[in-house]
């Protein structure tokens, strides 16, 4: 089931999280790291983006995660992302749902866990992206 603030960004659009991915595709990434759940990118064009799951709601445990090393990007190209879903495990307490952000690079691809645990009433995933 999806959770209330996932369902209105569905129904809504998220035109301003469109645009800051076109505007932040073909830049050279300066920095990139993982701070406070939000993924953190700075260009060497002084511009920057943040990308995080914007889809709470009550009765949620939501983190972003990697185990790749951000630093071996920097200095890279940002190319284009892709989400992909986990399937969903659930366990004595409720959901996990998990998922993946592969962020493709001239260096590669790196890949960013998003997590959801809740208790079966809330779910999905909002991931937006704002410039800044």
């Amino acid at each position: 089931m999806l959770g209330v603030g996932v369902m209105i960004q569905s129904l809504f659009g998220n035109e301003e999280t469109v645009n800051a991915v076109k505007s932040a595709l073909g830049k050279t990434i300066e920095t990139v790291k993982l701070e406070d759940n939000e993924l953190l990118f700075k260009f060497t064009d002084g511009t920057g983006l943040k990308m995080f799951d914007d889809g709470q709601s009550c009765c949620e445990d939501r983190y972003m995660r990697t185990d790749d090393d951000l630093s071996d990007f920097e200095g890279a190209t940002l190319l284009d992302f892709e989400l992909k879903d986990a399937p969903t495990m659930e366990d004595e307490y409720g959901d996990h749902e998990i998922q993946f952000l592969d962020v493709k690079t001239s260096n590669g691809v790196f890949q960013m866990a998003n997590h959801n645990e809740h208790n079966g009433y809330y779910g999905g995933f909002c991931i937006v992206a704002r410039s800044f």
